[in-house]
């Protein structure tokens, strides 16, 4: 695998992560959404920038407010005081997101939403194709690759191999929770698998045995829109 931005994966919190309560909360999945953890439909949800240029918050912004024109909840940009989702751009620290309502458990002083290698000079696919997967997790998605509807024959040794250098230089943990954890079918209201969601990881074929292999996904699909229309309506 070769070190570039394509080769940055996404971090997110699984369900054995989360505390007692949001655990329980966690078992009402509704296709790759968990709707236990989703914001009350009709709300506001405050949004504050922790640091990055203006300009640079100017294009997440932008990008994030596409999933209030599908999804019934406000997304309030607050300038001062505390907010729900907090956004920072700490470079080398990947990017990341907690799950929908989750965020209410961080500390006040921490991000609840990271961009670890978006920058003034990112492209606007790349901006896209990031921001419009990290709010699907504040809204409450889980990746694609994770929905039970389709059990990827993964080839472990070359998803470990890859994954543990860099860029990414993730430990075994963050590996398992990230690519290999499993969602029990018989908790789940599922969809079908959508290998071009907006939250598919992008898999190559050296990753599989099954011939199964996704692509860098830069829009959302209507498979992503239905599912969140279902659940914020």
């Amino acid at each position: 695998m070769t070190t570039n931005k394509e080769n940055y994966y996404c971090m997110c919190p699984g369900i054995e992560s989360l505390s007692g309560a949001d655990r329980a909360k966690a078992q009402g999945t509704k296709a790759a959404l968990i709707s236990g953890l989703k914001w009350t439909p009709g709300s506001t949800v405050s949004v504050k920038f922790l640091d990055g240029s203006p300009a640079l918050q100017e294009r997440v912004k932008n990008v994030a407010l596409v999933w209030t024109t599908i999804a019934n909840v406000k997304f309030d940009f607050v300038q001062e005081g505390d907010a729900d989702i907090r956004i920072a751009f700490e470079q080398g620290r990947g990017s990341w997101s907690y799950l929908g309502t989750v965020a209410r458990q961080i500390d006040p002083s921490e991000p609840t939403m990271n961009y670890g290698w978006l920058t003034d000079d990112s492209t606007d696919d790349e901006i896209q194709r990031v921001v419009l997967h990290e709010f699907g997790h504040a809204l409450g998605l889980i990746h694609e690759h994770q929905n039970p509807n389709r059990a990827i024959q993964w080839n472990r040794d070359a998803v470990i191999n890859d994954l543990k250098g860099p860029p990414n230089n993730w430990d075994l943990e963050t590996i398992e929770n990230n690519m290999f954890m499993k969602y029990d079918p018989a908790i789940l209201h599922s969809s079908p698998v959508d290998a071009e969601s907006i939250m598919m990881y992008p898999i190559p074929l050296s990753w599989t045995l099954d011939g199964f292999s996704a692509g860098l996904n830069t829009n959302l699909t209507e498979t992503d829109k239905q599912i969140v229309r279902e659940e914020y309506s």
